[in-house]
């Protein structure tokens, strides 16, 4: 999958059926040597499982290091941005230093991202990503452990490079969304 996502290629394998698995989305941050991959299980089944695997790149080759599984997200529709947080673990680094290792190690966190239908490309941090073909997608990111709650700033912008809204690393609502609501009162 890994390999895959470096080589620019779409994150399914094509010889896997998405009536059984479909991968919404891979990132993978080779400067960070973290990945991330969002699949899920059994998708138009009552059954479906929603699954998120945190890779990290240690002892020169991709390790499996945490993640979590769900009944999955209710399909949404969403006029710009809407942020869902996907998770974190503490990095395998944490090895090298056993006694510190908590406070010491970095954080790896994701999360998913599910844009509108305007949306052209998003930026999370100072990273730029394409609005996929279904408008959802997964970004990874290592940070402190101290900041393991905060995310980066996500803006989503046009076509025309033009921002149509942005979340901060602690907000609830995007700006779109606090325009509208403001707008109905």
């Amino acid at each position: 999958m890994v390999r895959r996502v470096l080589a620019g290629d779409g994150p399914q394998p094509w010889w896997l059926p998405r009536r059984a698995l479909t991968v919404v989305s891979a990132d993978v941050d080779v400067a960070a040597g973290v990945g991330a991959v969002w699949i899920v299980w059994r998708p138009r089944s009552p059954r479906m499982r929603e699954h998120i695997a945190l890779l990290e790149w240690y002892g020169e080759q991709w390790r499996y290091v945490g993640g979590g599984s769900g009944s999955g997200d209710d399909p949404v529709d969403v006029d710009v941005l809407g942020v869902c947080n996907g998770g974190g673990v503490l990095s395998l680094t944490r090895r090298i230093d056993p006694p510190r290792s908590i406070t010491s190690a970095p954080w790896i966190s994701c999360v998913k991202v599910r844009l509108g239908r305007d949306v052209g490309h998003v930026l999370v941090g100072a990273r730029r990503f394409e609005t996929p073909e279904q408008h959802k997608l997964i970004a990874v990111w290592k940070s402190p452990y101290v900041s393991r709650g905060a995310r980066p700033v996500i803006v989503a912008l046009g076509r025309d490079g033009a921002e149509l809204s942005r979340i901060g690393p602690h907000d609830g609502l995007d700006t779109h969304t606090w325009a509208r609501l403001r707008e109905e009162t």
